[in-house]
């Protein structure tokens, strides 16, 4: 370790007077540092320099920190404290900026972007490269070069003639005579002085380069104004017709600030709106439902086979506008969903040659959960998935068009962005949902430097909509399982009569609530239906209790756990899903096991149907509409696509007598017997195809229809009739004309045809692709730390050289075999340590400080210092060994 009274000399020895901690904050600041993880922490020291790690972590910096590093790059370097202050204070000073400074400093400090004591801060020179000005690559800051870089390329004769003009007494050489130009331009009052005296047309020249940038154009022949100008030094030329402005002079103008607009503090998220927490919750539960319901019935749709798989991949425009027709959504909703379910893992494509897309078995066990916990798992695919729906339609670098499920929808940044909208929902009091433009407006604050900054704004503008197709905010304010999926759950005090729609059902408080309820006077008992449950898409019912709050109205603010900075590891995902679903549970509304049978023919499902409930009935009806109530109309196609399933008519009798709140009507039972009356009537084979019947009379009807031409039937017997077409356009040509056959077997049964699911083989959910190295967890940091200090420790301890030359840094010990196994013999007698130089198997290098006990066929056994344990180290894969200088 360092001497920490000695002011480090460089990164390398200001890493290593840290202690562990800040090491592993730095290293979980910047994972890609222990991608391998380094030998000693030299090597740490110069990969934290290099270009790509260095813009990495400069684009993950806060718009202030980021502020700071940009007047730090046009500071001396080093630069004292004060220096920097004045940069970014000015000389009027800001409380709030120097308020604010110290925590930026730390951040930089922290990623190992600034090094040094507070007297001598140093930017890390790849850092400076890369934000100090430059002709190629103008500052941030809209500052230009330094007096001393402008009049590099100068004659000493011109500079000299600019030290008289500006009234400075002449020198002997061009570094004093510049250093001079340099101390008027620094000196605030010789430089008023000077710039008083100007006339105005020169001044409104340095008034329009004075913010940037600094670099302007003039003729050969310049103005009277521009010559003054020049004459001082106050522009300086750079090229033929281009001139600069001196840093400062820029800076004097400025009254030394570094930046216009400094902005040291977020700005604020403000609520657009205010609803009571219980209404949120509602509302989002209600579209929590009807997002399950919409996976469902996607997935239903295609459950004999989806669409076909493009070539390059991906779902046809043709395919996504039917999904978006038969889901009724827009088509980019219809992408959200489809690209959902995809990395939900419940559709995948089958693989085949004709290959297409179809549910996965992880669907049929999704089925079986209960309906938060499905829920869930969908929200937790949404949070942690990179493939973002929004780009679908859009242009790739190559110009072809994204399509739904098709290859380059991967962005790294959605998962942190989808976590860091939310945890900003979260920071809201419960109810209030913010403005898109404060969430924006946040975000680019928090990270102003990224270069994807379009693609960052947009991926903050659908998590909003997304959210709240999935129930996470409903209303745009965040929810309690919404908040739970975050990892934090809220706890919330209700007023003694408000309730959520689940209340009254369970009899009992929801999770996080501090009592049972006690039902307000007038308010509804468990046995009324109004109240049992809320439809897919409604909200609360509408109560003293349960209506959003007016401009006037103040909400308590309750106390809650904030949620994780970071997104979560998977096992706390997992915690933290689990804990949503049982938070929303409570919520959800009943499966019903009953319809409204009306004599219409249509039937009214007043809520979600139990499983097989609503699985026969979308065999024996068409649905007619969905909403907070779903109807279903029944007609002969409907009826006759039960009978092919295999029903009878007895059978569906009876299934709507026992389902149905209402007595059957007379309409449905007799629009029932009569198309089982005629169904199976006619027969429909393989001849190429065939028609039999018994009644002579009805196949002379069919033989003498127009419209049977297009099958060329004729007449075998005169109870058989054969067509050129197949079994299955015979059958649909005799539905059409307003028949009812029933195709049948090669033995003369008849066929019950039912739906066969068809589904992929196994497979996985899609990894999301991340934005960079992840993470290290605990373990890794720790592990990481300790391998780092004990190669530092191998390669700083001091060594016996000998007559031998001294080794550079990282140069391992070289000596012969002899000599390695003398030297060893001789330490496990004298209990000495040595230093070092180690192969493994797969040919990584290290060094190595160990205290040898034993040596012994081909093997030494030695105290590994920098392991702290007992090793055992092929002698063979020693390369050399050094005594060291001291204990």
């Amino acid at each position: 370790m360092s001497n920490p009274a000695v002011p480090p000399r460089s990164l390398a020895e200001a890493l290593r007077a840290r202690d562990d901690d800040s090491l592993a904050a730095l290293l979980r600041a910047r994972p890609d540092l222990i991608t391998p993880v380094p030998t000693d922490l030299t090597q740490l020291a110069t990969r934290a320099g290099t270009r790509a790690s260095v813009v990495r972590a400069l684009e993950r910096l806060d718009l202030f920190a980021l502020r700071t590093a940009e007047a730090l790059a046009v500071a001396a370097d080093p630069a004292p404290y004060a220096e920097l202050e004045r940069l970014l204070t000015g000389d009027a000073g800001d409380p709030a900026v120097s308020a604010a400074l110290p925590r930026s400093l730390g951040t930089l400090r922290e990623q190992a972007l600034v090094w040094g004591d507070d007297d001598r801060l140093r930017l890390v020179r790849t850092a400076r490269e890369l934000l100090a000005p430059s002709p190629q690559h103008p500052s941030p800051t809209g500052l230009g070069p330094t007096v001393q870089e402008a009049t590099a390329g100068m004659s000493p004769g011109r500079v000299q003639e600019i030290v008289t003009a500006a009234g400075l007494g002449s020198t002997h050489d061009a570094v004093s005579a510049v250093a001079s130009l340099t101390a008027l331009f620094t000196d605030r009052k010789r430089m008023s002085a000077l710039l008083a005296d100007l006339p105005e047309e020169s001044r409104a020249v340095l008034s329009r380069l004075v913010w940037g940038p600094p670099y302007g154009q003039v003729t050969s022949e310049p103005a009277a104004h521009l010559r003054r100008l020049l004459d001082l030094g106050l522009l300086v030329p750079t090229a033929p017709g281009t001139v600069v402005l001196p840093r400062e002079v820029a800076l004097h103008l400025r009254g030394g600030r570094a930046h216009r607009e400094v902005e040291p503090l977020p700005p604020a998220v403000e609520p657009a709106a205010t609803h009571r927490p219980q209404v949120v919750d509602a509302t989002a539960a209600g579209q929590a439902y009807t997002a399950l319901a919409t996976v469902e019935e996607l997935l239903k749709d295609w459950d004999e086979g989806g669409p076909a798989v493009l070539r390059a991949g991906g779902l046809s425009v043709r395919d996504l506008k039917r999904t978006a027709v038969a889901l009724d959504v827009s088509e980019p909703v219809a992408a959200f969903w489809v690209e959902l379910a995809y990395a939900a893992g419940l559709l995948a494509s089958d693989g085949e040659a004709d290959e297409r897309y179809a549910a996965t078995p992880a669907h049929d066990e999704w089925l079986e959960q209960p309906p938060a916990r499905r829920w869930a798992r969908l929200a937790e695919a949404w949070l942690t998935a990179t493939r973002t729906s929004g780009l679908v339609g859009g242009r790739d670098a190559k110009d072809r068009t994204l399509s739904a499920l098709g290859p380059g929808l991967d962005r790294g940044a959605a998962p942190e962005v989808r976590h860091r909208v939310l945890t900003l929902l979260a920071g809201l009091p419960e109810g209030a949902s913010p403005s898109a433009e404060s969430v924006l407006a946040r975000l680019r604050w928090e990270r102003p430097q990224r270069r994807e900054e379009d693609l960052r704004s947009r991926l903050a503008e659908w998590t909003l909509k997304e959210a709240e197709l999935l129930g996470v905010t409903g209303r745009g304010a965040l929810s309690g399982h919404g908040r739970a999926l975050l990892g934090a759950t809220a706890p919330r005090t209700r007023d003694a009569g408000s309730r959520s729609p689940g209340d009254e059902r369970h009899g009992q408080a929801l999770p996080g609530t501090t009592a049972p309820k006690t039902p307000d006077a007038g308010s509804q008992g468990p046995g009324n239906e109004r109240h049992r449950r809320v439809p897919p898409g409604t909200t609360a019912p509408k109560t003293p209790d349960a209506v959003s709050q007016g401009p006037g109205d103040k909400l308590p603010v309750h106390h809650r756990p904030a949620p994780a900075a970071e997104p979560l590891s998977p096992a706390e995902q997992a915690t933290a899903s689990a804990a949503a679903a049982r938070l929303l549970a409570p919520l959800l509304p009943e499966p019903l096991d009953h319809v409204l049978l009306q004599a219409d023919l249509t039937a009214v499902a007043p809520g979600p149907l139990r499983r097989p409930l609503a699985e026969v009935l979308d065999v024996l009806a068409d649905v007619e509409s969905k909403g907070g109530a779903t109807v279903y109309r029944f007609t002969p196609g409907s009826v006759r696509r039960a009978l092919d399933a295999g029903q009878s008519a007895s059978d569906l009798h009876a299934f709507l007598a026992a389902h149905s709140r209402t007595p059957v009507p007379q309409p449905l039972t007799y629009l029932i017997d009569d198309v089982a009356r005629r169904h199976g009537h006619l027969r429909v084979g393989a001849a190429s195809s065939y028609v039999r019947c018994d009644d002579d009379a009805l196949l002379n009807e069919i033989l003498a229809d127009k419209r049977a031409a297009g099958l060329r039937l004729r007449r075998l017997a005169p109870t058989v009739l054969a067509a050129q077409a197949d079994p299955a356009s015979l059958l649909e040509g005799l539905r059409a004309m307003g028949f009812a056959p029933a195709a049948e077997s090669a033995e003369g049964d008849v066929l019950i045809t039912r739906a066969h699911a068809h589904r992929t083989p196994p497979r996985s959910a899609p990894e999301p692709v991340p934005d960079g190295p992840p993470v290290p967890d605990a373990t890794l940091l720790a592990a990481a730390i300790r391998a780092v200090r004990a190669g530092d420790l191998a390669s700083t301890t001091p060594r016996k050289q000998g007559d031998r030359p001294p080794l550079s840094t990282g140069e391992l010990p070289r000596t012969g075999a002899a000599e390695t196994l003398a030297t060893m013999q001789a330490a496990v007698l004298t209990g000495e340590a040595l230093w070092i130089g180690y192969v493994n198997a797969e040919g990584a290098a290290s060094q190595r400080v160990i205290a040898p006990v034993r040596v012994e066929g081909g093997f030494v056994t030695a105290y590994d210092h920098t392991a702290d344990e007992v090793r055992t180290y092929p002698l063979h894969r020693i390369t050399g060994v050094a005594e060291l200088a001291g204990d």
